[in-house]
């Protein structure tokens, strides 16, 4: 048929198009478009911005895998050494990134050597606009070439950012990275920092392995700070977008703030205990390398990190809230319920739990046991009750 000027579509016959045609599909919608397949688990490593932020180099990295390869981390999980914003140099004359060679002498390949000779995995940062946060090249426009970079250099974790992105659409962008990571041959985790302002979690799962749900955290108990949020707010915003996690894509409330020194011990066992429950990433993000014992106890306690590992891959929620303090629970693999007591008040209080309130009868036993305490508890009908300290958390795994 010849058509002077536009021709008329049947209603039917466009939307035929639209449900077939690859090219006027949103990615997320390409059925061809398949996961990567890693992190089947909620990725579990150290990243160096919560600590060092711009002031990044090759004695810090190197100082810090060290530390993970030899004080107990390792073993505990955690496996990815993430250089944050700030190691960028300029493009070379063909468009490829290059490191900073002031901070990063060796170079980033030999960097990521080292990072894998202590049996550990090598984690960098980019940015989906033409900038990255801290004002270096971003990836836009580049996205082949620095998948390609990465490749070459052994990384294993891509952390990606939003600044600079002007009008760009977010899920294009994160498509056509994601499409570059997997064109370089190599299997690199992909982790979405969008800060969740496009809800990533309604698009990105056949993209990355796991998607900012918030803003930044920082090193303080609640609020807004300027940019950031403090640990219980985030726990808000992540909280209700339980249905949206499982293996292989997590909803990302942001890193670690454990021993950077703005809480109280309690209040960072809490932190650590509700990022295990949401089923997180968890990415240390202090000093590991001068850490205190108390730091060191948190961030080892195996028990909690198989609540967060746990291969059911289920987020844990809210089920219960009286005031400050609020019941949560998570499913567990082996058929078990995790339960976390939290007082978010500000005086001692005791939180109970019902059985029933947990998705279960009345009437059973359940083997309980302390998850910090590392101690067993004995039987149990009904319910569980626990004082709580102010700002603090019961953590038991109940098991029939």
């Amino acid at each position: 048929m010849l058509c002077a000027g536009v021709c008329a579509v049947q209603p039917a016959a466009a939307q035929e198009v639209l449900d077939t045609d690859p090219n006027t599909l949103a990615p997320s919608k390409d059925p061809k478009r398949v996961p990567n397949g890693l992190a089947q688990t909620p990725p579990m490593g150290w990243n160096s911005w919560n600590k060092f932020a711009c002031n990044v180099n090759e004695k810090v990295i190197r100082a810090t895998a060290d530390a993970i390869a030899s004080n107990g981390m390792r073993e505990a999980g955690y496996e990815y050494v993430v250089i944050d914003d700030c190691w960028h140099g300029t493009r070379d004359a063909n468009g490829f990134i290059t490191e900073d060679r002031e901070r990063f002498p060796s170079g980033l390949k030999a960097l990521g050597d080292y990072i894998h000779g202590k049996g550990l995995k090598f984690g960098i940062y980019s940015d989906a606009g033409t900038k990255t946060c801290g004002g270096r090249p971003g990836s836009q426009g580049h996205e082949y070439q620095d998948a390609i970079q990465y490749a070459r250099w052994g990384v294993d974790y891509l952390k990606y950012d939003w600044c600079s992105t002007g009008v760009r659409n977010a899920e294009e962008a994160y498509a056509t990275m994601a499409d570059a990571l997997k064109a370089s041959g190599r299997p690199i985790l992909f982790s979405m920092c969008e800060w969740g302002n496009n809800r990533p979690w309604l698009w990105g799962q056949k993209m990355g392995n796991m998607w900012r749900t918030t803003g930044d955290i920082t090193d303080k108990w609640t609020g807004k700070h300027n940019y950031s949020w403090g640990v219980a707010s985030i726990v808000d915003m992540n909280e209700p977008l339980w249905p949206y996690a499982g293996p292989g894509h997590w909803n990302d409330p942001d890193m670690l703030e454990v021993g950077n020194g703005g809480l109280t011990d309690t209040e960072y066992r809490a932190h650590f205990s509700l990022w295990a429950m949401m089923a997180a990433p968890l990415i240390a993000g202090n000093d590991v390398a001068t850490m205190n014992q108390a730091t060191r106890d948190i961030l080892l306690n195996r028990e909690v990190i198989a609540v967060d590992q746990d291969r059911l891959g289920q987020q844990g929620r809210r089920v219960a809230r009286d005031g400050t303090s609020e019941v949560w629970v998570k499913q567990m693999a082996d058929g078990g319920r995790t339960l976390l007591l939290w007082n978010r008040g500000e005086t001692l209080a005791r939180i109970t739990a019902e059985w029933t309130t947990l998705g279960l009868p009345a009437d059973v036993r359940l083997k309980a046991r302390d998850l910090w305490a590392h101690k067993d508890l004995g039987r149990m009908s009904r319910r569980y009750s626990a004082e709580v300290a102010p700002h603090g958390v019961a953590m038991v795994r109940l098991n029939p």
